[in-house]
């Protein structure tokens, strides 16, 4: 169930920047609201991800594939520049949390 929870903690902070984003510095009332409730949710969701699954491996997974997601949503969404250098520390990135998910617990 851990490990249930830390992924929709995952979606809920991505969520949570692109409503950041879409709320255009804090001017439309809509996505802060948004913003603010999936934040919210999101690390009520991380702490009960916490139970089980160890603090350095959930923070590295739930800001490292939130961190990966977003780049990736901001290069197809928001038509973000598209470099070489960002593609491969996206991908560096991912290869980093797998790491981390096969040195924690089983």
């Amino acid at each position: 169930m851990s490990w249930l929870y830390l992924f929709v903690a995952i979606l809920l902070e991505v969520s949570g920047t692109i409503a950041m984003k879409l709320s255009e510095g804090f001017t439309r009332v809509a996505p802060l609201v948004t913003m603010f409730i999936c934040y919210g949710f999101g690390l009520t969701a991380l702490t009960f991800a916490l139970r089980k699954i160890e603090l350095s491996i959930a923070y590295a997974i739930w800001s490292g594939i939130g961190t990966a997601l977003i780049g990736i949503i901001g290069i197809i969404w928001f038509k973000e520049s598209v470099t070489l250098l960002k593609v491969i520390s996206i991908i560096l990135i991912i290869v980093g949390v797998i790491g981390l998910n096969l040195t924690g617990e089983h």
